[in-house]
């Protein structure tokens, strides 16, 4: 077929990926030697790519647009593919317009504006607003200031327990506190050292531990962001349905592949997004049933609240339309196959101690990838193939 794929419906792909970057694609600034020849597989003669792809990462210290040119030496990957782990803040409209607090590495203010807030403030800023608040020693501060956990923790501490007001003396009554919004979970990730390195999700647990020993009481998130989220997953299954409709691909996404090499996040995530997916699809067909019998004058019918889907930021984007999502394993990253989950989660901190956010449960099933393979070519190359799905093929309709 010599036309788009528009009017080759037998080639419309049905199936999209979600690949991670660190550990899948590269190392640090390393390109991982399997990745080029996965895009090779992933694109047609014209450089477009032949299935949606996002491409999530936990990553959260430059804009999406810095982290599409550093794949660039891959292939030239478009801004609108790249899914950063303070993304889905985008959703999080009714607090764009609210003084908040932005704390992390890299251009916050950019980042903060780009996702939609209009009055960001950095711990820099607070800092010199309330000097006495950093009692850390200035006179041994360096020109150009590093990542300083201690005050970005005492300055986050001050804000909760003041309700937003640092000036003002600790309240533990301010409980519970003004709402917390955490981008990245990951304990460690993998850069060019040989182990892994401090994550995002390290810093959560010291601002964590500290709250609790300071008011004896539980540190809460309005949201969790990153992987494994399940609203990452689903604002990345809205990115690939923007993708089909672009390419004016008809068929319905149906299947979401995600791609990665952290049993804690990228596998759990997935894992748990197909709960999800599977859970609302037998929901929407108790409804259906439900509907059906009415309609059937065998009685009247009800859906009560229970039928529905009670997470709030899925008012924001559409309705969830893939029917499940396949975790893919690659032993190119954080991955170590030589270490086994426990069968038994009571023995978990004696066998594997569990790496994942305190508010995840530790659930073997979830870390159980449904495919593992060497490296993300291999990935690409088996997922074309459960699909029937070749780039020959599709090559010939573009």
């Amino acid at each position: 077929c010599a036309l788009s794929s528009v009017l080759c419906p037998n080639v419309q792909p049905t199936f999209g990926f979600l690949f991670d970057i660190d550990g899948v694609l590269v190392r640090g600034k390393t390109p991982i030697p399997a990745a080029k020849n996965a895009f090779q597989k992933l694109v047609n003669p014209q450089g477009q790519f032949l299935v949606p792809v996002v491409f999530v990462t936990n990553a959260g210290n430059c804009l999406r647009q810095k982290k599409a040119d550093q794949l660039s030496h891959i292939l030239g990957v478009p801004v609108n593919q790249v899914m950063m782990s303070h993304s889905p803040l985008r959703m999080f409209k009714r607090y764009h317009d609210k003084c908040v607090l932005v704390s992390g590495q890299g251009p916050l203010l950019d980042i903060a504006k780009y996702v939609g807030f209009y009055h960001p403030i950095t711990i820099d800023m607070l800092r010199e607003t309330y000097p006495l608040l950093d009692m850390v020693d200035h006179d041994r501060r360096p020109k150009i200031l590093p990542v300083r956990w201690e005050t970005n923790l005492q300055l986050i501490i001050d804000v909760l327990l003041t309700n937003g007001y640092p000036g003002n003396p600790h309240h533990q009554a301010n409980y519970p506190h003004i709402p917390v919004l955490a981008c990245n979970m990951d304990l460690v990730w993998v850069a060019e050292a040989q182990s892994p390195r401090f994550g995002h999700g390290t810093f959560m647990v010291c601002l964590e531990n500290i709250y609790k020993k300071i008011t004896g009481k539980e540190l809460k998130y309005e949201a969790l962001m990153g992987k494994p989220s399940e609203l990452t997953y689903h604002y990345a299954e809205h990115l690939i349905r923007t993708q089909a409709t672009e390419r004016q691909w008809e068929k319905p996404i149906q299947t979401l592949y995600a791609i990665g090499d952290n049993l804690m996040t990228d596998i759990y995530g997935a894992n748990l997004y197909n709960c999800y997916l599977e859970e609302k699809n037998s929901r929407k067909g108790s409804k259906a049933r439900i509907q059906a019998k009415a309609a059937g004058g065998t009685g009247s019918a009800t859906v009560s609240q229970d039928d529905e889907i009670e997470n709030p930021w899925e008012s924001e984007l559409a309705s969830a339309t893939a029917t499940s999502c396949r975790s893919v394993l690659v032993c190119t990253g954080v991955y170590n196959p030589h270490t086994e989950v426990p069968a038994d989660t009571r023995e978990s901190i004696t066998e594997t101690v569990f790496h994942g956010h305190r508010d995840f449960r530790f659930d073997p099933a979830l870390v159980e990838p449904v495919h593992i393979v060497p490296d993300v070519c291999a990935a690409v190359e088996l997922i074309f193939q459960l699909e029937n799905f070749t780039s020959d093929q599709s090559n010939r309709t573009s």
